[in-house]
């Protein structure tokens, strides 16, 4: 009879002549594993028990690169190892995989989380496209000197798990640990993370765990040591998945988050890339849907009736984990519920996410940038939504943004999903006058907003083309559109306080003193501590009139020095150029401040002014 392994370790752990394969699964009567160290046979190697539900065996003469599958039960019931660290694709086998990768940038430092603006890209369609599929990721690469000039600090990665075919979103997850076959392997992923470090950029990396699937599920986890139960007559997906109600969701299948080992899947998944592969921060798809199965906040986090409070509880000791590990990343949620518990510390009860996306900003701004006619536009509601915070104490609890990918996809398959901003304003006639001024407008609200800022892929070169998942950028449009990528230079160096003239921009401090319904133009107030070079107003008319001379309050007497107008000419021949002017604030109040001035601007125009 085999003998256990006494080494540690999931998955296939290379040592020296040989390598220790372990695997999870109750309810088998026995597990072989076969591969190209073996030719296949599968008889020749059974691992052993260990009484608990593991089993695992040493194997002589295995090598990195070698192919692997597990046996279970029945000759005819091959599985892929759920813990690969590389497979040869979805329908595949595993791959012995050990990294001899030397980093080059091993002391990288995150910016501090009021100075990000992150940059969300798609792997597969953000470079222009490469001379083969497994140079996906070194394309990225030669685009991280624009990215750089650009000003972004942080790169958000939508999924790389192993996916079905070669072209997808990567929000359809089969094999947890391993990297898209596709895109260039782990050591490609790992120096993509050190190129954009040598450029000062931070890594995120979109995690999926509220549904693993739908498709090629039967190669992996599904069923995996033939064990499952039926519910309404259907077999269900065995000991990784609930196998009743709480599995379905819209898109897979949910992972049974009560089961000890699929927790630690879960959370030694999470640990993989923040210490593996070096990535810089996390962030959670659906959150809602892990927390609660109908995805809302109907029920208390721990009624039985729902997930019993696993799922709630999983992501607490997730993050718990990471606090304690790597403390300096950043877990952001994709919860889309406005529910502050989700940024709250887990020592009063909360998720202990460091920010989430604000839903509310995205729907509201965009919403007063796509309406056709100007009264249709509610300044009050902007207002609200500059103002909101998760957290009174900290504006950094929250990412904003006018697109994602979600937002701007071809969501399931739909062919009239929403579409990208410009296009969304002028349908058909998205390089437009209007497609430019109230794109940029709701760009630079983003900007000058408390949050973190984020943009999707393109949006800074007026990409119009609806997100789908396998049609790459247009980067012609860099050259023609010149102006408008300068202007997200300028946004987002006075966002990072470049100049040492906006330092109130990263500050926790806002107040929106001014909101003019009628005429559809606010004012707010950024920052820290106050005074010159920190304190920052801003001006935004959300209707296509001018002013040569609008009266706003200020908060500080002195010269206000224009420092963006984004109606400049520079940024595109045909804006107006109309005069905003640097004014003198005088010793009259208004708007509840101690002072006043008067300002030009331009229609759907932002002015950014400083001392």
């Amino acid at each position: 009879m085999p003998s256990p392994s006494e080494r540690p370790g999931l998955g296939s752990i290379l040592h020296d002549g040989g390598a220790t394969f372990r695997v999870w699964a109750p309810h088998a009567r026995w597990v072989r594993v076969a591969g190209s160290f073996n030719q296949w046979e599968p008889r020749t190697h059974e691992l052993a028990s260990e009484g608990n539900g593991y089993w695992s065996l040493e194997v002589d003469g295995v090598s990195v690169g070698d192919e692997y599958r597990y046996i279970i039960d029945d000759e005819n019931h091959w599985r892929v190892d759920p813990r690969a660290l590389d497979v040869t694709n979805s329908v595949g086998n595993g791959v012995v995989w050990a990294s001899n990768y030397e980093w080059r940038v091993d002391d990288f430092q995150i910016p501090p989380w009021n100075e990000l603006v992150v940059y969300e890209l798609h792997a597969d369609t953000f470079p222009p496209a490469p001379t083969s599929r497994e140079q996906v990721f070194r394309a990225i690469e030669d685009k991280m000197t624009y990215l750089q000039d650009l000003g972004v600090n942080a790169i958000e990665l939508l999924p790389l798990k192993e996916v079905p075919g070669d072209e997808s979103w990567g929000y359809n997850p089969v094999h947890l640990f391993a990297i898209e076959d596709s895109y260039g392997g782990p050591d490609a992923l790992k120096s993509l993370v050190d190129v954009a470090h040598g450029h000062g950029i931070a890594v995120f990396l979109d995690v999926v765990y509220q549904h693993f699937g739908p498709n090629d599920l039967e190669h992996s986890t599904w069923q995996f040591d033939r064990w499952h139960q039926h519910w309404e007559g259907q077999p269900m997906g065995g000991i990784y998945f609930y196998n009743d109600w709480r599995a379905r969701t819209a898109v897979g299948s949910r992972p049974d988050y009560g089961r000890p080992e699929v927790r630690q899947l879960i959370r030694d998944n999470v640990m993989l890339w923040l210490e593996e592969y070096h990535i810089d921060g996390l962030r959670f798809d659906r959150t809602a849907g892990i927390r609660n199965v109908d995805g809302n906040d109907s029920v208390p986090p721990d009624d039985p009736t729902n997930l019993g409070g696993w799922g709630w509880n999983l992501l607490k000791w997730v993050n718990d984990e990471v606090n304690y590990r790597q403390p300096w990343k950043p877990m952001i949620a994709e919860d889309m519920r406005q529910n502050a518990m989700v940024t709250q510390p887990t020592s009063i009860g909360g998720l202990g996410f460091d920010s989430q996306w604000d839903e509310s900003f995205h729907h509201t701004l965009r919403k007063a940038m796509v309406a056709p006619r100007d009264e249709d536009r509610d300044a009050r509601a902007v207002a609200a939504a500059v103002a909101n915070k998760f957290d009174h104490r900290d504006a950094f609890r929250r990412v904003i943004y006018t697109e994602s990918h979600d937002e701007v996809g071809d969501y399931a398959g739909n062919p009239d999903g929403d579409q990208r901003v410009p296009e969304h304003i002028d349908r058909g006639n998205a390089d437009s006058w209007h497609s430019r001024k109230r794109s940029t407008l709701g760009a630079a609200v983003v900007m000058t907003s408390p949050g973190i800022p984020m943009l999707f892929q393109g949006q800074e070169m007026l990409e119009w083309q609806q997100f789908n998942g396998s049609s790459p950028l247009d980067w012609s449009k860099v050259e023609r559109f010149p102006g408008i990528v300068t202007m997200y230079r300028d946004l987002i160096r006075l966002r990072r306080n470049w100049f040492n003239q906006t330092r109130g921009l990263r500050g926790h401090h806002t107040n929106v003193f001014h909101v003019n319904d009628y005429d559809k133009v606010i004012a707010y107030h950024r920052y820290d501590q106050g005074g010159p070079g920190d304190d920052v107003v801003i001006l935004a008319n959300f209707a296509n009139r001018a002013y040569d001379s609008y009266e706003i309050g200020l908060p500080r007497s002195g010269p206000w020095h224009v420092r963006l107008n984004s109606d400049w000419s520079g940024y595109s021949p045909d804006f107006s150029n109309h005069p905003s002017y640097s004014t003198w604030a005088n010793a009259w109040g208004r708007d509840n401040l101690p002072c006043s001035g008067r300002i030009g601007i331009g229609p759907y125009t932002v002015v950014i002014l400083s001392q």
